[in-house]
């Protein structure tokens, strides 16, 4: 009886460690709940705290916002305004630095528009700024004088005696008689509109107009020499340099540029 006593302490002794286990943890004490909520509380009271400080912050950027873009007072209309024909004094400098030296005129050319030019590739640049002057003013349809030095070196005296210059750069422009400047200035004037009132009033060709003698080539072979820049002086009993032509064999058109 005695060991069955024993065995049965200590067959009790294991459930009753096991139920006193279990009633520690699920019997927590009710400061651990209240610490915990506690600590809950604090927390969501800490997040409403910071998500206030951001709602302030944005708040305080959408006011400083508004009020950069705020309209402008009287007296800012007013300086915007006095600024605004700043471009039309821009335009009109522009206009006066392209015609500032009106003292070089081209004799003999008072109605018509002479254009000094080069149909030579040799320089891009030099090409490009002849074609893009040539092209804007034929966009106008008048009667235009080319006079392509490449084609006639007599062209080119010329054009350094009227300027007084021993270097020129090209193409050079004059309408009417009066010096206008080279691919930068007659570009300025056809941006803001001078270059049509200038050439207002001038002789229009027909759309389409093509010269049937030399295809506006300007230039023709020469008729007395057929181009071979000699002929036979019958006095002399020698061949001469034909007077007539240039040093291409080639002269004038009489029909495009009279």
């Amino acid at each position: 009886m005695a060991g069955f006593s024993d065995k049965l302490e200590l067959s009790e002794n294991p459930k009753s460690s096991i139920f006193i286990r279990s009633l520690t943890m699920y019997n927590k004490p009710s400061g651990f709940y209240n610490s915990s909520f506690g600590s809950m509380v604090s927390a969501g009271s800490s997040i409403k705290g910071k998500v206030k400080k951001l709602c302030s912050l944005f708040e305080s950027s959408k006011t400083t916002t508004t009020t950069k873009v705020s309209p402008p007072d009287e007296s800012q209309s007013l300086s915007i305004s006095k600024l605004k024909p700043a471009k039309s004094f821009a335009a009109d400098s522009r206009v006066s630095s392209c015609l500032d030296d009106v003292s070089i005129r081209l004799a003999g050319t008072d109605d018509r528009v002479v254009i000094y030019f080069t149909s030579l590739r040799g320089i891009r640049r030099t090409y490009e700024d002849c074609y893009a002057v040539r092209m804007i003013i034929r966009g106008f349809r008048v009667m235009v004088d080319e006079r392509d030095i490449s084609m006639d070196s007599a062209y080119k005296k010329e054009l350094l005696n009227v300027l007084g210059k021993k270097n020129v750069s090209l193409p050079q422009v004059f309408i009417r008689g009066k010096y206008i400047g080279g691919a930068e200035s007659v570009k300025q004037l056809h941006e803001v509109g001078e270059l049509e009132r200038m050439l207002k009033g001038l002789p229009v060709r027909p759309p389409g107009y093509v010269c049937e003698m030399c295809g506006d080539a300007r230039f023709i072979p020469c008729g007395e020499c057929s181009g071979s820049k000699k002929f036979f002086d019958e006095d002399d009993e020698q061949l001469k340099r034909c007077p007539e032509c240039n040093e291409n064999g080639l002269i004038r058109c009489p029909t495009c540029c009279t």
